[in-house]
């Protein structure tokens, strides 16, 4: 299910900003993306426990490495209203295909204040793992840490994608 707040008759400041960042994810726009960003923003990520982005400058740091290695996003679905709102999309990290949703907190300007990213399937979401980790520790001048990062979480991609192609067909409910 599809929806457009301008088709809706919805023109709250909450759903100009999700408009706007919807547009600014499948366009790959940082810039616009921080501009629906409150003073205040917290992303939680899906990938760890162990730390939040936390401000307008470490958070567009995040999102230009996502849409560094985040292709073709098409968001399909929003549903909330002024205050919460969940949006759907699909995209690609190189060639796993991988469905997010973000659970977005809006102020009372209309800003986003927290986003909280979920994903799925597994070898999606452990493909993103293992090219943004490393794509943003490069982007804040770590190279020898993007390049551990990403010797430590390429197993990990390469099993999840092995284990989906061959393991879990063999589980297929129904199948004998």
């Amino acid at each position: 299910m599809e929806m457009d707040p301008a088709e809706s008759g919805s023109t709250s400041e909450a759903a100009r900003t999700a408009a706007a960042w919807r547009a600014a994810g499948e366009q790959g726009d940082v810039a616009a993306a921080g501009r629906c960003l409150a003073a205040t923003i917290e992303v939680v990520s899906p990938l760890t426990a162990q730390f939040r982005f936390c401000g307008p400058l470490q958070v567009q740091d995040m999102l230009a490495a996502a849409f560094e290695v985040i292709s073709d996003i098409r968001y399909h679905t929003e549903v909330g209203d002024d205050v919460t709102r969940a949006l759907f999309y699909r995209g690609r990290c190189g060639t796993e295909q991988f469905e997010e949703a973000q659970l977005l907190r809006f102020d009372r300007d209309g800003l986003i204040t927290e986003l909280t990213l979920f994903g799925r399937p597994l070898p999606g979401v452990t493909a993103v793992m293992a090219a943004i980790g490393p794509e943003l520790l490069r982007r804040q001048g770590r190279p020898g840490m993007a390049r551990a990062v990403g010797a430590a979480t390429r197993p990990l991609a390469a099993m999840t994608r092995l284990g989906e192609a061959h393991l879990v067909p063999l589980a297929e409910p129904g199948r004998n």
